[in-house]
């Protein structure tokens, strides 16, 4: 049935199937001719050349601007190891500096505690000498006695000749900045590529170092009487220059006028106040290791003087046992006291004072603001090393300003670690 009925439907749908006749006309394209140049054998050969030739040419170039850069790298690299070698040069400085140092200290003990032992045992001959009874045998004491006071005399004369403990300080202060020389050495390896005119710089320092701090003793060693006071010198000075006052109205590089004007009044204070206090200490000091110095062995001479008269009357041994008492004092004061170091730590003091006075005045000198140092970062060092905070940095700057407007001194020093 199911059968019937479809082909029934297939009948119907095919009689009335209608057809119609359609057509679709396409436009022709234009006819488009592509003319192909015919390679001829002579142009071949003549493309062949150019491109050779322009090869040639880049090649030529590559090769002209490469010994540029490896004269640059090589350069460099040679900058690089120059600075090394000093950095290798400072190291070896501290450790000769600490060695000699120890070595200096070990002098001073050493030296005192025999010249007061001998000073000490020839003042207790002396004595018994002079409580003899007369008629007893006392040429052994009295001889003896001379001499020891004698030896003591001639000892005290080397060692106040030499200051042991001034040298001590001096190699303490020698390895110290030698110290800060490496450390800044090596920051400036950490952080970029050194110029030759860090190397230059470098190198100066380390001579101007072992210009103010010799190791050797014979000819070179500082004068430790010198006639009036002088801060130490131990960076190579710089010319400075003067120069014109820049605008600033605006901040460049961290620098503005009032932090100038901050840094002209520090120098003020240090000059002022600092230096000159140091300078009237160490005069004091040096006044009093001279005294020390020249009373020490005259002491002893003039107690050996009178152990050879021992016997002869009651006052010759009292002066002879009295004088080798008092030398022995004077001795370990000067000596036990370290006077000379104390000197010696007065200069060094003086002399960073002197060196912080021309850093600051270099920097604020100086008239391109790019090639100075960060200002608020140069602002934060002072402080530091001054023992300030900022905040009272700028205090007593502003105290000096108000002083010298109303013609008064500062009642405060600049530095509050020394």
């Amino acid at each position: 049935m199911a059968a019937l009925q479809t082909s029934s439907l297939i009948f119907s749908s095919s009689s009335s199937k209608t057809i119609v006749n359609a057509a679709i006309h396409v436009p022709r394209l234009p006819k488009i001719r592509f003319t192909v140049p015919k390679i001829t054998p002579t142009t071949l050969p003549k493309q062949l050349d150019q491109e050779l030739s322009f090869k040639e040419e880049f090649k030529n170039l590559s090769t002209t601007t490469t010994p540029y850069k490896s004269y640059e790298k090589s350069n460099s690299t040679t900058v690089t190891a120059q600075l090394y070698a000093i950095l290798e040069a400072v190291d070896d400085r501290v450790v000769m500096h600490d060695n000699i140092g120890e070595q200096r200290e070990n002098w001073n003990t050493l030296l005192l505690n025999s010249i007061n032992m001998i000073t000490l045992t020839a003042s207790t001959m002396a004595g018994v000498a002079a409580t003899c009874v007369p008629g007893m045998p006392i040429l052994a004491l009295k001889l003896s006695s001379a001499l020891l006071f004698s030896a003591a005399t001639g000892l005290s004369l080397v060692m106040n000749k030499l200051q042991p403990s001034q040298l001590t300080e001096e190699q303490r202060n020698a390895s110290r900045l030698f110290r800060q020389l490496q450390r800044q050495l090596q920051t400036l390896l950490a952080l970029r590529s050194p110029t030759e005119e860090d190397v230059k710089d470098a190198m100066e320092k380390v001579i101007a170092l072992d210009r103010a701090y010799p190791l050797p003793l014979l000819g070179a060693m500082l004068e430790k009487f010198p006639e009036k006071y002088e801060p130490a010198v131990w960076l190579p000075s710089k010319k400075s220059q003067k120069v014109q006052r820049t605008s600033l109205a605006k901040r460049n590089n961290g620098w503005s006028e009032e932090l100038e004007e901050e840094m002209r009044e520090i120098i003020q204070v240090i000059k002022n106040k600092d230096l000159e206090d140091y300078e009237r200490l160490g005069n004091m000091v040096l006044k009093i290791n001279k005294v020390l110095a020249i009373s020490g062995p005259l002491l002893s001479g003039v107690a050996a003087f009178s152990s050879a008269f021992v016997g002869n009357g009651a006052w010759w041994g009292v002066l002879a046992a009295t004088t080798g008492a008092l030398a022995s004092a004077v001795n370990s004061f000067e000596h036990g006291g370290q006077v000379g170091m104390v000197f010696e730590m007065y200069r060094n003091c003086g002399g960073f004072f002197k060196h912080f006075e021309e850093l600051i005045k270099t920097t604020i000198e100086e008239r391109d603001l790019e090639k100075r140092e960060n200002g608020e970062l140069f602002e934060t060092k002072v402080a530091l090393k001054l023992g300030r905070s900022l905040s009272q940095l700028r205090d007593i700057a502003a105290k000096s300003a108000s002083s010298r407007a109303n013609g008064t001194a500062v009642d405060e020093f600049a530095s509050k670690l020394f």
